[in-house]
């Protein structure tokens, strides 16, 4: 197993398992970002690599991370007990550097990021993030790990953590979703809506949030490719994604709605001290 870093004028770092051939690509520079996942012969992330080559555009591809909120707040503001903190959509880990180091005791890669000037004027905790990138058979497992590394009389860490994964489509518009419950959140109009009938539009665009109910599988009939994410509470949110022309849908875990820091609706809280784990796996197949 090999983790090389960038050469020449790629920014990419490349993660390979010589046993199966299958990798990812990484910028831990640019948020921690998953740039590709390589699994049994065939890219499976949509990455534009022309948007990521502007700085001041934010990314469309790869996996980003969210924290330490999913979604925005009102007026992108985070009120806590300390005041309040200019806290903008999805957080600030997509935008920090991590750093990266591969896995002792399996095939990938651990990604960190510490608070630090940048974070502390947006989210004033002493904190370490930690994700586990593992290679599996036609499968990426990914475990999450929070701490609060605040001294003993600190105030609980509050959080939401998402993966915002673009998965690489033929076509969204033949593209479908199984697994899903009947009833969802439309993004789009913040309301309650039809599951059924939104997930009709992936080729018009869409944004769903729904209550996980077990793996949820999105079917490229035109790529000939299943890939199923399998949740484990409390990174059990699933939200569907999508932005037409571009051939992707975004399949994501979540643990909290937007707005959970402010509502309190499945927010969730790091003693001093004490550390928290959250885990979720995309599988591949062939159809």
């Amino acid at each position: 197993m090999t983790l090389q870093p960038p050469t020449g004028a790629s920014p990419h770092w490349r993660f390979t398992d010589p046993a199966t051939g299958d990798g990812l690509t990484l910028v831990p520079e640019r948020g921690g970002l998953v740039t590709g996942w390589r699994c049994g012969g065939r890219e499976i992330l949509y990455f534009d690599a022309e948007r990521f080559a502007d700085p001041a555009r934010s990314v469309r591809g790869g996996i980003p991370v969210l924290f330490p909120i999913c979604g925005n707040l009102p007026g992108d503001v985070l009120e806590l007990p300390q005041g309040q903190f200019p806290l903008s959509q999805h957080g600030f880990a997509r935008d920090l550097p991590w750093s990266i180091a591969p896995l002792a005791e399996a095939a990938g890669v651990r990604l960190r990021l510490e608070d630090g000037p940048l974070s502390r004027p947006h989210f004033p905790f002493s904190f370490a993030l930690e994700l586990d990138l593992r290679l599996e058979p036609a499968a990426l497992a990914i475990t999450a790990r929070i701490s609060n590394r605040g001294a003993g009389g600190s105030p609980p860490l509050p959080f939401s953590l998402g993966l915002h994964p673009y998965i690489a489509v033929a076509d969204p518009a033949r593209a479908r979703i199984e697994g899903l419950p009947d009833a969802c959140f439309n993004h789009l109009t913040m309301a309650p809506a039809v599951t059924a009938e939104l997930l009709q539009r992936l080729g018009d665009g869409v944004d769903v949030l729904c209550h996980g109910q077990g793996p949820v599988r999105l079917v490229d009939p035109v790529g000939a490719v299943a890939v199923t994410l399998h949740t484990t509470a409390p990174m059990d949110l699933v939200v569907v994604w999508s932005e037409p022309p571009r051939p992707m849908v975004c399949l994501e875990p979540w643990t909290g709605p937007r707005g959970a820091l402010r509502s309190g609706e499945r927010r969730l809280d790091v003693e001093p001290g004490e550390q928290l784990e959250l885990f979720c796996c995309y599988t591949v197949e062939r159809l």
